[in-house]
């Protein structure tokens, strides 16, 4: 399975962290396949403590990849609507549902005035 999550990086009690798309088996710090952005607990004034591309992220969880708590906090944070599964909801389904029935009753009168 396919995660999104923090690598730690940075000096002993001077934290600094990767967001990362690994491979869950992978070690924590270890292979990674895309790094989509940092986040430095411990930044100070006029330094960016955090920077995400939310367009690779939203790539990513397109493609089946789940969110760390952490990363998804950090996600909520910055702004952006961390989305659930996806698992259509039961309005969705019954609405697509509805509308192939009826594309499907269109087509099939059409069919019969025609001939």
């Amino acid at each position: 399975m396919v995660v999104i999550r923090l690598a730690r990086g940075g000096a002993k009690k001077r934290p600094f962290f990767n967001v990362v798309v690994a491979d869950s088996r992978n070690r924590r710090d270890g292979r990674f396949i895309e790094r989509v952005g940092f986040y430095n607990p411990i930044a100070g004034d006029g330094e960016e403590a955090l920077r995400l591309a939310l367009d690779r992220i939203e790539h990513w969880r397109g493609q089946g990849a789940k969110l760390s708590d952490t990363v998804a906090g950090l996600v909520k944070k910055i702004g952006a609507k961390p989305k659930p599964a996806a698992q259509p909801s039961a309005t969705e389904s019954s609405q697509e549902t509805e509308e192939t029935e009826a594309t499907e009753a269109t087509a099939a009168t059409g069919a019969t005035a025609a001939s």
